[in-house]
């Protein structure tokens, strides 16, 4: 039997994502599936809102100004408060090499920008949380 999946309500998702319009576009699919969605624009600013309120799920950029994504993932994994955080990669970059070194920090999925639409990042953050 299926554990049932869990109120978008009660889930918070960062995004750490340098364009603007590519956040935003994200974060209103999901805002309108009831998920609570916050934004940092660089690295230094997405490890700071990531450790302030802990979010259950942080999708990635790896090329961002301040700090990058890999940069943000091992300081979120040292971090006692956002080791646990479910973290996917969301980048238009795709080399074996850094979604290897993504998944070896944790990472538990690499999504290619490109190739996620809207629905389908909110049809993976669903699958990610047990949905």
């Amino acid at each position: 039997m299926r554990s049932a999946a869990r109120d978008p309500q009660d889930i918070s998702v960062l995004f750490v994502e340098d364009d603007a319009s590519v956040a935003q576009m994200y974060r209103l699919k999901l805002e309108l599936e009831g998920y609570r969605v916050d934004v940092a624009t660089d690295g230094h600013a997405g490890l700071e809102k990531a450790k302030s309120m802990v979010p259950d799920v942080i999708f990635l950029d790896l090329r961002l100004p301040k700090l990058d994504g890999l940069g943000v993932l091992e300081a979120l994994r040292q971090d006692a408060r956002t080791k646990g955080a479910l973290v996917v990669i969301l980048s238009n970059w795709n080399e074996k090499e850094l979604v290897d070194r993504g998944a070896a920090l944790g990472a538990v999925d690499h999504l290619v920008k490109s190739q996620t639409t809207p629905s389908r990042l909110a049809r993976r953050l669903e699958e990610l949380l047990g949905g």
